[in-house]
C-alpha cells in the first residue's frame, strides 16, 4: 500500500517533460469550443503560472488523503498520509513520508527512486525515459502552460482560496485535476486529481517556503545496505 501510495503522490507533482510551448495548438483555436470563462478565472490562472515560473524551491508539509471509487464511503482514515515535500528546479522533488508509515519518493530530475522500509524495497525508475510525461502539475515548477495545455473553469473569484479546475487537452492517465488557490499571490495551498477510475487523491499543503537554499544531497538517493532493488522500465509500466 506504501508503495502505491508514494507514487501516486510522485505523478501528483511530478516535473516530467513538457510539451514545449512553441509545439502546442494555439490556445485561442484550443478553446473554440470551449464554453467562455471568467475573466477571473483567467487571471487567476495567469497568476498561479507566474507564480511557480518565477519560484526556484518550495518546501512545505503536506496531507494526503486518498479515496477509492470503488470503496465509495468505507474510504477511511488509513488512506491517509502527511509528510514534508521540496520540490527545486529543474525536475528535482522529494515527497518523505511520516505517517502512518515512513517511505520517500526522491528524484533528482533524471532517475526516480521509492523507497518502502518496511519491506526494504526501493524501485528506481528511469526519468528520462518518459516516465513521468503528461504529469498533472508540472508547472509547480516552472514546466508546462495552464491555459494552453489544459481546459481551465473555476470560481467562484471572490473565494480564498479560490478553485480552478483543469482538464487536459491531451489524453492522460488523469480526467481532472482541481487546484484551491490563495488568490492573492497565486500560490496552491490543495490540489486533487482524479484518475481515469474516478479515485481521487487530495494533497494539502502548509507552511509553504519558497526559494530556500535547498543543499544537493536532498535528492539524492542510495539504496540502504541488504535493500531489493527493482529497476522499472518501459515494459513493467
Amino acid at each position: 500500500m506504501a508503495r502505491l501510495r508514494v507514487l501516486a503522490a510522485a505523478l501528483l507533482c511530478a516535473t516530467g517533460p513538457a510539451a514545449s510551448a512553441g509545439a502546442s495548438e494555439d490556445p485561442g483555436s484550443a478553446a473554440t469550443s470551449e464554453p467562455p470563462r471568467p475573466a477571473c478565472v483567467e487571471d487567476l490562472a495567469r497568476r498561479v503560472q507566474r507564480r511557480y515560473e518565477a519560484m526556484q524551491s518550495l518546501t512545505a508539509r503536506f496531507e494526503q488523503t486518498t479515496r477509492v471509487a470503488s470503496l465509495g464511503s468505507a474510504s477511511s482514515a488509513a488512506d491517509a498520509s502527511q509528510g514534508v515535500v521540496t520540490l527545486a528546479k529543474p525536475g528535482k522533488m522529494r515527497w518523505a513520508y511520516e505517517e502512518p508509515e515512513p517511505s520517500l519518493v526522491v528524484s533528482d530530475g533524471e532517475t526516480l527512486w521509492t523507497y518502502d522500509p518496511e519491506l526494504n524495497e526501493v524501485q528506481r525508475f528511469p526519468v528520462t525515459d518518459g516516465l513521468l510525461e503528461g504529469a498533472a502539475v508540472q508547472f509547480l515548477i516552472g514546466r508546462g502552460d495552464i491555459l494552453r495545455e489544459f481546459e481551465v473553469s473555476g470560481g467562484p473569484c471572490e473565494e480564498s482560496p479560490a478553485r480552478l479546475t483543469l482538464v487536459p487537452r491531451e489524453p492522460a492517465s488523469y480526467s481532472q485535476l482541481e487546484l484551491r488557490v490563495d488568490a492573492s499571490n497565486g500560490e496552491i495551498v490543495e490540489s486533487s486529481i482524479v484518475d481515469l477510475f474516478g479515485n481521487v487523491t487530495r494533497v494539502r499543503f502548509r507552511e509553504i517556503r519558497i526559494d530556500l537554499d535547498i543543499p544537493p544531497e536532498t535528492f539524492r538517493f542510495t539504496p540502504p545496505p541488504g535493500a531489493r532493488v527493482l529497476e522499472a522500465g518501459p515494459e513493467e509500466r
